[in-house]
């Protein structure tokens, strides 16, 4: 019986490892798939003069290194705002703050925010920093909408890194007379980083992406000049594209430079989740 019943057990796993496989195997295919038409029709048209020009003849030839510009730019400052404001938060909820009810719904709050749809982030921006602060539509705008879209994320990384390290590192630095940020400094900190930058830099590929909440911020099609401020409007690669594929007065002429442009934002958030990755990979090896 018992020898029946660990060859029944045996089946089961062998097809569930099966189906697992099977659905990695799917999602890696499609995935190269997507990424070989992108590179198959986009290539073409990715040049050094692509790269570095700006656009010319209504969109239909030249480059786009104002929209490279502009979104290294508003990742520049969605960063400066997420990390500090997300990385303080989540040490607060997971070191100071007590264990109530209040503590449970403002938790369940953030991972809610999580999954807002980014055109609301977008409306919300609009709302906030275009209308009530007055920053106008501009790349301040921008980069703030963008900052709260990706806090919910750093904040909810940062919980679940500082949760990993182990309660006897806190015990021990307080039994040596270390204040409580002592001890979360120099012995919970070194070790959640990893993980808390992650979280953190992965949350700012998707923010890079997103076009909802840029453009009604301060994202503009066609510029001829680059931001010179935080006031200034601003080029996005996201934005760039969207009108491009969807919004062009000339879309077969122009659909080249979409393809082109679509590999360019790939090839920039592919950078920013392997810097994530390279990081962590040293901090935990140097922690080691």
């Amino acid at each position: 019986m018992r020898h029946r019943l660990m060859k029944k057990k045996n089946v089961i796993q062998f097809f569930g490892f099966f189906a697992l496989r099977g659905c990695l195997y799917l999602v890696l295919a499609v995935l190269l798939l997507f990424l070989y038409d992108i590179g198959k029709k986009g290539g073409g048209a990715v040049s050094w003069e692509f790269l570095t020009k700006a656009p010319r003849k209504g969109m239909t030839e030249g480059g786009i290194f104002p929209a490279i510009f502009g979104t290294f730019l508003v990742t520049l400052i969605t960063a400066i705002m997420a990390i500090p404001l997300g990385t303080f938060a989540a040490i607060y909820l997971n070191e100071y703050a007590r264990q109530t009810r209040l503590t449970r719904l403002i938790r369940l709050s953030i991972r809610n925010l999580s999954g807002v749809p980014s055109i609301v982030y977008g409306l919300f921006g609009v709302i906030l920093f275009v209308n009530i602060f007055k920053f106008g539509t501009s790349l301040l705008s921008a980069g703030l909408t963008l900052g709260l879209m990706t806090l919910p994320w750093t904040i909810t990384a940062g919980e679940e890194a500082l949760k990993t390290v182990p309660n006897s590192y806190r015990e021990g630095a307080l039994a040596l007379g270390a204040t409580k940020w002592q001890s979360i400094r120099t012995n919970v900190l070194p070790y959640a980083l990893p993980g808390m930058l992650t979280g953190t830099v992965l949350g700012l590929a998707r923010a890079a992406g997103e076009t909802a909440p840029i453009m009604f911020t301060g994202a503009a099609f066609s510029l001829p000049f680059l931001p010179k401020s935080l006031k200034d409007q601003f080029m996005a690669l996201p934005y760039h594209l969207y009108v491009m594929a969807t919004q062009h007065h000339d879309i077969l002429k122009a659909r080249p430079l979409a393809y082109g442009t679509a590999l360019v934002l790939i090839v920039f958030v592919l950078g920013i989740n392997m810097a994530a990755i390279i990081l962590r990979y040293r901090l935990r090896r140097k922690r080691r």
